[in-house]
Parts: structure tokens; C-alpha cells; sequence
């Protein structure tokens, strides 16, 4: 059911005014308390147990995801390489070099994963360097050691893309069905979001083996691009995350203005329209528009911090923090972590100093034991780090 969410957005200014208190200066100890006290604007901030970080993989360069592959195994892409690699018990052997099909310009080269292990299927999303500047969705086969790719197939293409800024993208299995959800980025081309038949600045919903758009796409019957879509008005997705009653979220880098979370309804117009030209300006969800706009369930504000991957937290080890959607921050260099009610409504912001000391921070995943896989995106001496409760 379409609807619109009408939710307090929290500032960046209000978010830092929480990380005090019992946060403070690092870790906590002792037993703490669920939450601390309520804001002025009535948002808690849930109090983190103490965390234990560690190395995983090291010696990368722009690492845009991870994900979790068989046996202990982690497969990690790095965006201006155009290398995957595979990561097992420290150890880093590349699994394929994809330097020859991979177009790399500024924020556009291998970027997002997605890894079926019991199928032995990968997914990528990234620059075509095969008839002209866009952006595609390949799938691969994977050998059952995990050394080798075969089976090629281009399951999406024609993702708009000029210079590289705003490539997008990020991809995500759905739990529930054979969808593929694809965030993609506007391309810096201020017609692009709300063009229908464009599919940039949208989320879109494939068929995860045939890359058909999905019977329940809003415009499934369409005979053009916009029968990919499923919702649209979006600035540059960099992080999409599966609640565990289904919801679909999106993450999103914004202008200036503001970064935003949004919860994701089939059809919904979420609101960015930069025209005349490219003025980023204008707000990331303009209500001044035609018809009806979802509004962001959280945003930034200004200065913004570059939000980029997501994941939801689970397992009842992580304490008052289980349950809450983790977002990377590039400029930001932290983590926030962020609790929603059943409705999507914000209830509390944690940001805890442990996992402000890495620099720019690009994904994130949630591991099958409950911790946090997460990639350092500073361009030399990268990383992924492995983050879990004590």
C-alpha cells in the first residue's frame, strides 16, 4: 500500500548532541541501561555495547563491498581495480580480474555485490566498458572452491552514466521472492530522476536469473525502461537493506542539504527534481512537486555526511543496538546506527566513538553469526573490518 511518511527529520547538529553522555571518550562499561535519555525532540540514543574490532582483509584500494560466500570465505570488490577478490582467515587471493568488461571513471568501476552461496552465483554492478558510458548488472557461476567465474551473462545494462559521478549502485537479494533490487544513481543528469523511462535514479526490480522486471512492478505491463521500476525521485543510492518484516530501505548521498534513509513503497516518487540543469539547490525530497512524494524517514541535514551502505543489525548479543539499521558514512568516517518503529518512524540515533577511528566507511553487511562486516574507502591502505559485540 502506497503511503506517505511524515517523520521529525534528525539533523546532524541534534545527532552529535546525542553521542555524549556515557558514550563518551570510547567504550562502555558495566551493564548499561537500553537507552539513554530522551532528547529534546523526544529521540533517544540507545547506548552501544562495547565493540570488538578486528582486521579482516587489508592492503585494498576502494573496497566497494563485502559479502559473505561459503566456508568461511568473503568476497570483496574494489572499484578502481575492477578486481574481486577472495578473503579467507586473512588471507587475500584475487578471484577475478575484471579490468577488461569493467568501465572505471571517478565514482563509477566494480562496486556493489551480491553472492548467492548455495547457488554459487555472484552479481556485480558496474561501469560497461562495452558500448558506450553506462552502467550494467552482470551474474556469474562460481567453482565450488571459489577460484574461478564462468558463465558470464549482462542481466541489466544501459544504467545511465556520463562522467562516472552518480554511478550508483547498489544491488540486494530479496528474501521473499527471485527479485534483484538495483539502486542506481542519477547519473548528474537533472531529468533522469523522475523520467520514468530512465533508469537512473531509481530502484529497480529484476528477476535475479533472467533480468525480466518482476511481474509486481508498478509498471510491469509497460513496453519500456519504466517496466524495471519500482520507485523512483531518487538522487545517487548507495546502500539498500532488508528489514526482517520485509520492508525494503534505500540509503542515499545527497546535495548539500541533506542525506537521507528512505523506506521504500512499490511506485513511490521520493521527490529529487534538479531542474533546470543540475541545481542542487532544490530540496532531496521537494513537496512542491506534482502529486505525492514520500518524505525521508531520516536525513542529515546540513553539513551532510555521505551516507552510503546499510544493513540491519541482529542477534540478541548486539543488546539495546539489535534491530537498528547500521549506515556507513564516507565524509562522516562513522557509523550511525538508527532504530525505527513498525511504522518506519525514527525513535533513537547511536554513533558510537569506537567506529569513528578508520577514516571514510563505504558498506556494510551483516554477517550470518550477527556481526558487521564493513569496508574503509580512503583510496590507499584499505581495508575490511569485522565488528561485533563483546
Amino acid at each position: 500500500m502506497r503511503h506517505s511518511l511524515r517523520t521529525t527529520r534528525l539533523s546532524l547538529s541534534l545527532a552529535t548532541v546525542l553521542a555524549t553522555g556515557a558514550l563518551a571518550g570510547g567504550l562502555l562499561t558495566g551493564p548499561p541501561p537500553s537507552v539513554a535519555a530522551a532528547d529534546a525532540a523526544g529521540h533517544q540514543e540507545a547506548r552501544a555495547p562495547q565493540l570488538r574490532v578486528r582486521t579482516v582483509a587489508r592492503g585494498l584500494e576502494h573496497p566497494w563491498d563485502v559479502q559473505q560466500a561459503t566456508g568461511g570465505r568473503l568476497v570483496v570488490s574494489e572499484r578502481d581495480r575492477a578486481r574481486l577478490s577472495v578473503v579467507r582467515k586473512g588471507k587475500r587471493r584475487t578471484l577475478a580480474d575484471l579490468s577488461k568488461l569493467v568501465w572505471v571513471s571517478g565514482e563509477t568501476g566494480l562496486m556493489s555485490l551480491a553472492v548467492d552461496p548455495g547457488a554459487r552465483t555472484l552479481w556485480a554492478c558496474h561501469g560497461s566498458a562495452r558500448g558506450g558510458n553506462h552502467v550494467q548488472v552482470s551474474r556469474w557461476r562460481v567453482d565450488r572452491k571459489w577460484t574461478r567465474l564462468s558463465g558470464h551473462r549482462t542481466l541489466l545494462t544501459g544504467l545511465p552514466s556520463t562522467s562516472g559521478r552518480h554511478g550508483g549502485c547498489r544491488l540486494l537479494l530479496d528474501r521473499d521472492s527471485d527479485a534483484l533490487f538495483i539502486g542506481t544513481g542519477d547519473a548528474a543528469v537533472g531529468t533522469n530522476p523522475r523520467n520514468l523511462d530512465s533508469l537512473g535514479g531509481k530502484v529497480l526490480r529484476v528477476h535475479r536469473g533472467t533480468g525480466a522486471p518482476m511481474a509486481g512492478n508498478p509498471y510491469a505491463d509497460a513496453s519500456s525502461a519504466r517496466r524495471f521500476v519500482w520507485t523512483y525521485g531518487h538522487r545517487n543510492v548507495q546502500g539498500l537493506a532488508q528489514r526482517a518484516d520485509g520492508s525494503v530501505w534505500s540509503v542515499e548521498h545527497g546535495s548539500y542539504r541533506d542525506d537521507e534513509v528512505n523506506l521504500l513503497v512499490a511506485g513511490g516518487d521520493y521527490g529529487w527534481n534538479p531542474v533546470p540543469g543540475y541545481d542542487e539547490s532544490v530540496p532531496m525530497t521537494d513537496q512542491s512537486l506534482p502529486g505525492e512524494q514520500q518524505d525521508a524517514v531520516w536525513s542529515s541535514g546540513e553539513p551532510t555526511i555521505a551516507t552510503s551502505g546499510a544493513a540491519w543489525v541482529r542477534g540478541p548479543q548486539w543488546g539495546a543496538l539489535e534491530g537498528t539499521l547500521a549506515v556507513a558514512a564516507l565524509k562522516g568516517s562513522e557509523v550511525l546506527f538508527l532504530r525505527f518503529d513498525a511504522a518506519g518512524s525514527l525513535t533513537s540515533v547511536t554513533r558510537p566513538p569506537r567506529l569513528q577511528q578508520f577514516g571514510r566507511l563505504r558498506s556494510i553487511t551483516s554477517a550470518r553469526d550477527g556481526d558487521l562486516l564493513v569496508t574503509t574507502d580512503n583510496g590507499v591502505r584499505d581495508r575490511v573490518v569485522r565488528v561485533s559485540p563483546r
